[in-house]
């Protein structure tokens, strides 16, 4: 089980470092946003960052999570990798806390109901496994202008 965690969360470290390849245009909106058009004449709503805290169930989570929360888990690297490659997750990963570990991401969203109502979809919060926090960011620096 370690040896898949292991390789889940290098997994998780190889997308982040990906990302810094995979620069969006500078105009790239999140898909809730990009997908009801505009009325005629109405502005866009301004996009904020927002950063995202996943708590997950338990401190030693990395350690010893069964192979059902791997399962869940991998949904949710793929949920938000999807994110990323949309351009509204602009980064994310592992914090590796000797503590407990847990997950940060930071996003793009309108508001903040936009921001929770992306961190509700991921499957490992839908499936009651994780917990997320959501909190307005500034980001004031980001590498290749994202």
């Amino acid at each position: 089980m370690k040896k898949s965690i292991g390789i889940f969360l290098a997994a998780l470290f190889v997308a982040a470092a990906g990302a810094h390849a995979q620069a969006p245009a500078a105009d790239a909106k999140p898909a809730q946003a990009a997908a009801a058009p505009a009325a005629p004449g109405a502005a866009m709503p301004s996009m904020k960052t927002w950063f995202l805290r996943l708590i997950p169930p338990r401190p030693t989570f990395d350690k010893d999570m069964t192979d059902a929360e791997g399962a869940l888990m991998q949904q949710h690297f793929v949920y938000w990798k999807d994110q990323f490659d949309k351009g509204v997750c602009l980064f994310g990963g592992p914090v590796l806390d000797p503590r407990g570990v847990y997950g940060v991401l930071a996003i793009r969203a309108a508001t903040e109901e936009e921001a929770r109502a992306l961190a509700d979809a991921d499957p490992s919060v839908k499936a009651g496994l994780n917990r997320m926090e959501v909190a307005e960011m500034k980001i004031v620096f980001l590498a290749n202008g994202r």
